[in-house]
């Protein structure tokens, strides 16, 4: 556990090339053999030490290549290029797992990063309807499944969660187009698995 103190919140995107729902939430094996992903975070606000990382994104596509909980996912990392330096390394400090917190139980699943950059990342909610672009490399669509009132569908307490502590959104993605060469990963589907959210981590 680290000596800096932290807190974030903000809110989830996240697709992948599972077929609705994603079986890895509740522990199953990936639809495909292996769950090819987008998360992104973005940070409405939140501070890490004495730096103030709000309104700053940052994501990783994941190849995870089998069961979810056995880890040993490949990543690529992508922070955004908004970021100052300070930022950068603050935002990485807390996603890779390096200042503990319920976020470094999920990092701790990632066996290896294959790349950091910096890139122009787009991330918006609009009216439920969510959008993720990640510089050329890649970009989704989604809107959140609805009940039977009309509120949004929700996953709580799920084995498995990008965002612990917090309800998901589950929904459906429109279109979800990536291509990391590094982590083999060449992908173009609609109508497949999505998630949304809001997250507070702190330690």
């Amino acid at each position: 556990m680290g000596d800096v103190a932290y807190e974030v919140e903000g809110r989830l995107l996240e697709v992948c090339n599972c077929n609705t729902l994603c079986p890895c939430w509740v522990g199953e094996d990936p639809d495909q053999g292996t769950c090819d992903a987008i998360a992104a975070w973005h940070v409405d606000k939140g501070h890490v030490g004495n730096v103030d990382v709000s309104d700053r994104t940052l994501a990783m596509l994941t190849r995870i290549p089998g069961n979810i909980l056995k880890g040993n996912w490949k990543a690529a990392v992508y922070v955004d290029d908004r970021a100052t330096p300070k930022q950068e390394e603050a935002l990485l400090q807390v996603f890779t797992g390096k200042l503990g917190g319920a976020i470094a139980d999920l990092a701790q699943l990632v066996g290896e990063v294959v790349s950091v950059e910096r890139v122009p990342i787009t991330f918006g909610v609009v009216d439920g309807k969510g959008r993720i672009a990640i510089g050329n490399v890649a970009e989704a669509e989604m809107e959140p499944f609805k009940g039977a009132t009309g509120q949004a569908t929700t996953l709580h307490d799920s084995v498995f969660t990008t965002i612990p502590g917090s309800p998901a959104y589950v929904g459906k993605a429109q279109k979800f187009v990536a291509n990391v060469p590094k982590l083999g990963l060449r992908l173009s589907l609609n109508g497949h698995n999505a998630v949304q959210g809001s997250f507070r981590f702190a330690a």
